[in-house]
């Protein structure tokens, strides 16, 4: 049998505080025992493991690998403006007039990823 992909990892400051926002912007769950102060602290989540540890360098360059996320009970624009109200930022917007595209946002830390169209959008395209 091959490897799995186990969790998907994040260099951060503040693990704990880049976690509520990520458990905020995936219905995600904090593992258990994690709590502020923690250097690794585990982001639970229907698609995937997000695991954030502690580390003294701040963010120095694009991300080489990123999430791609798909809202399941809204647009991507109502998603968009949702994760904005969390603490992203719009960092690129590849929208385009036919409603196709995407938006990489940014979260609290730096690190980019991006929301596509819901599945009903890409249906209805």
């Amino acid at each position: 049998m091959a490897s799995l992909v186990r969790h998907v990892t994040f260099d951060c400051s503040d693990p704990y505080a880049l976690a509520q926002f990520w458990i905020a912007a995936l219905d995600g769950k904090l593992g258990e025992g994690d709590q502020p102060g923690d250097d690794e602290v585990l982001v639970e989540s229907a698609g995937a493991g997000l695991l954030f540890i502690r580390v003294p360098e701040g963010k120095a360059a694009k991300n080489r690998v990123h999430l791609d996320v798909q809202p399941q009970d809204r647009t991507r624009d109502e998603e968009v403006e949702r994760l904005t109200a969390l603490g992203a930022a719009v960092f690129g917007d590849h929208r385009n007039p036919d409603g196709t595209g995407w938006v990489t946002m940014t979260d609290p830390e730096g690190n980019e990823f991006c929301v596509e169209r819901s599945a009903a959008e890409r249906a209805g395209a």
